[in-house]
């Protein structure tokens, strides 16, 4: 039989443990999550343990030798890293390596771009793959070029989809104006928005926003409340675009229950920057209702990351309703 089926990418992670009681493991596991959602395969980790990262590759010589035996072993095709990297770091690590490396910002960016559907979605995860991009112009060299090369299937691999990609080549003006225009699209989106917010407050409905991890299962508890199809999966980030329904409570009292991005440890500045608007409808509700996966072993650290991230966005001190999914 002659094999047809499209090989999957296959990535290796690495991380630094730098012994400050960081749950270097848990955060692996994430990125290996991370990376089954863009559609990759994880055939290897390596962690090392280190005072501090690696100012020009990130983790140690001894380290690079070893990875590089891995790679060769597995026949892997890109490197993620569960850490930021800077422009020095990804092409010192594709020098020494010869293949693909991304950071866990690159995969996540290449997830939302695979996942947004709307028009505002479009526009907020290129003006975020633009801002990461034009922040890391300077030092990447050749290895820009090369971002999206030694990867399996014809796109390219993890880390090249968006429409913010094919814009790597472009010099600082033609992306600082680029960002501009996605800036004054975005804000008559967010006028739209904020217009739509106006309206519920006149028709003085309570709007409780659904906040939680991604993939604790917002949506799931969205469609079985209001009886909705709000797209549900078994994958990290799923929903990008708020959703709101109504929903009449026993006392006759109708509200708007919305629900809202996931959270995640290590979301991109740039994200939470271009999702600001989405990200804000709990800022904007009356009450939280926060979705625990009580399941899952890293559930008290999932809150904390999402509690952090509310009280960033503002909302920190909103009415809380915790509420504990998968309790069987």
């Amino acid at each position: 039989m002659i094999e047809t089926r499209e090989r999957k990418e296959r990535v290796i992670l690495i991380a630094v443990d730098l012994g400050d009681g960081t749950e270097v493991e848990a955060s692996l596991a994430e990125l290996a999550e991370l990376a089954d959602t863009a559609g990759a395969e994880t055939v290897g980790t390596l962690i090392q343990n280190r005072e501090a990262v690696h100012a020009g590759t990130y983790i140690g010589k001894g380290k690079i030798e070893e990875l590089r035996e891995l790679i060769h072993l597995y026949e892997a095709d890109t490197v993620i890293s569960d850490d930021e990297l800077s422009p020095a770091q990804i092409g010192n690590l594709q020098e020494e390596l010869g293949c693909k490396v991304i950071d866990r910002t690159v995969l996540i960016l290449d997830i939302f771009a695979a996942h947004a559907s709307t028009s505002e979605g479009k526009l907020q995860v290129e003006l975020a793959q633009l801002r990461y991009r034009a922040s890391r112009l300077t030092g990447l060299g050749k290895s820009l070029s090369r971002i999206g090369g030694g990867a399996a299937g014809s796109n390219g691999g993890i880390g090249t989809r968006g429409p913010g990609e094919k814009k790597l080549e472009l010099d600082r003006r033609l992306i600082r104006e680029r960002i501009s225009m996605l800036n004054r699209q975005l804000k008559s989106v967010v006028a739209t928005r904020e217009t739509m917010r106006k309206q519920r407050l006149n028709n003085g409905s309570k709007v409780v926003a659904i906040v939680g991890y991604t993939n604790a299962g917002k949506s799931t508890l969205l469609n079985a409340l209001t009886h909705s199809d709000v797209l549900e999966e078994d994958m990290l980030f799923a929903t990008l675009d708020p959703t709101t329904r109504g929903l009449k409570l026993a006392s006759g009292q109708e509200i708007l229950l919305t629900d809202t991005v996931g959270f995640i440890r290590k979301l991109p500045h740039h994200l939470i920057s271009a999702f600001r608007s989405t990200l804000e409808e709990a800022v904007y509700a009356d009450i939280i209702l926060l979705l625990l996966d009580v399941s899952d072993p890293h559930c008290e650290e999932q809150l904390r990351v999402t509690e952090e991230l509310l009280t960033e966005l503002g909302a920190g001190a909103k009415p809380t309703l915790y509420v504990f999914n998968k309790c069987d």
